[in-house]
């Protein structure tokens, strides 16, 4: 399998930026916005791109789509600039310096004074370029947005489910890498190279991971560390490559050696699970229903302690632009429509063979749920 190495951003069709702008702005009147600014920090640029199809290298950037009209996007540097316009959703690409926030509200009263701006990453905003906002548009109303792009990027157009399937090649690459890298005396970060080292030959622009290795005490995973593999650990990861902007993960876990028989029965554990929340997927189940179906399987097997914050985050969780979107628990509510893309993924600790990690993403289409890459789930167990 192989891929060539990315070498531009490839623009969406123009068809896809109307399909976006469409989901919004129903949004937007939903909540009576007359316009939606976006925020896109260094750290959280999910919102922006899906507005302008734009990757970033400057620290902030901002995005305004009014209610009818043309989007503008405000950058900082004329790297930005060439990268957005390149894109080809926004035309009007301006260069600003976020201490003039009346450069912004000039846009905002283009076409009229509005009464109400949503802002998306409203948690992110600082408070004196809101303040200067309002002391710019002082007749408009600031509020908070944020789950307006949160919830219309959960359903995936065909285009992006393509990014996510080309994510989901790389994911099978980079475990095979995993495995190649697991030998007696490796350190962690030794086999986190060697799956950097495949994942940017084939394009991956990004890459998510952590690792644990060791026996049954291992209680969850961090960044690589020096520790050496040893003959017997079960040594895990959750692997998430970014491809043009899209990021797939795939949850896995190997053995130095022959299993144990602890951690073969810890495997079967946790595949039924996995497959208990897979099998309930379809359009309309909720992120609630399946993370039940999950943690039902614990807690037949009597190990439905294992299922709580103590030793677990979450069930799973919606991948895309971001690569952690709606969380997969209990209590939550959110629907997953067709072309909704999670990983169902029930990492955690038991006393059987300590912490396990396992999980598939996949894909919501209207006969249940689709593989994004095709590893398959098993315990592999790498000779020593």
């Amino acid at each position: 399998m192989t891929l060539k190495a990315q070498s531009a951003i490839v623009a969406p069709p123009l068809e896809e930026r109307e399909w976006r702008y469409r989901r919004i702005r129903k949004e937007m009147e939903k909540a009576g916005l007359d316009g939606l600014l976006i925020y896109a920090p260094s750290w959280r640029r999910e919102n922006f791109r899906y507005v302008t199809g734009a990757a970033l290298q400057s620290s902030v950037a901002l995005a305004y789509l009014p209610a009818t009209g043309a989007p503008t996007a405000f950058v900082l540097s004329a790297e930005d600039e060439r990268a957005t316009k390149a894109a080809g959703f926004v035309e009007d690409v301006r260069r600003v310096t976020l201490a003039s926030p009346a450069e912004i509200a000039d846009r905002l009263r283009e076409g009229g004074a509005p009464e109400k701006i949503g802002v998306a990453g409203w948690d992110f905003l600082p408070a004196s370029l809101l303040a200067g906002l309002k002391e710019a548009a002082p007749g408009a109303a600031f509020v908070n947005g944020t789950m307006i792009g949160d919830k219309v990027r959960l359903v995936k157009s065909d285009w992006e489910i393509q990014k996510l399937r080309r994510a989901g090649e790389i994911c099978d690459a980079a475990w095979l890498a995993f495995l190649e890298a697991i030998v007696p005396g490796a350190h962690e970060f030794d086999i986190v190279a060697n799956v950097e080292a495949k994942l940017r030959s084939m394009g991956g622009a990004d890459n998510f991971m952590l690792i644990a290795s060791g026996g049954d005490d291992v209680r969850g995973m961090t960044p690589p560390t020096d520790r050496k593999l040893q003959k017997g650990d079960m040594v895990r990861t959750e692997l998430t490559p970014q491809w043009d902007g899209y990021w797939t993960q795939i949850c896995r876990s190997a053995v130095m050696g022959p299993a144990s028989d602890a951690q073969k029965k810890s495997f079967d554990l946790f595949n039924e699970s996995v497959a208990a929340g897979i099998d309930v997927i379809k359009p309309g189940v909720t992120a609630h229903d399946i993370a039940k179906a999950e943690n039902d399987v614990f807690r037949k097997y009597g190990y439905g302690e294992y299922c709580t914050a103590e030793y677990t985050r979450v069930r799973g969780h919606c991948l895309g632009l971001y690569l952690d979107e709606v969380l997969i628990l209990e209590g939550v509510e959110t629907v997953l429509e067709e072309n909704s893309v999670l990983i169902v993924h029930p990492n955690t600790y038991t006393p059987i063979a300590g912490y396990h990690v396992l999980g598939d993403s996949v894909v919501v289409t209207k006969n249940g749920a689709e593989k994004l890459f095709k590893t398959p789930r098993q315990l592999d167990e790498v000779p020593v």
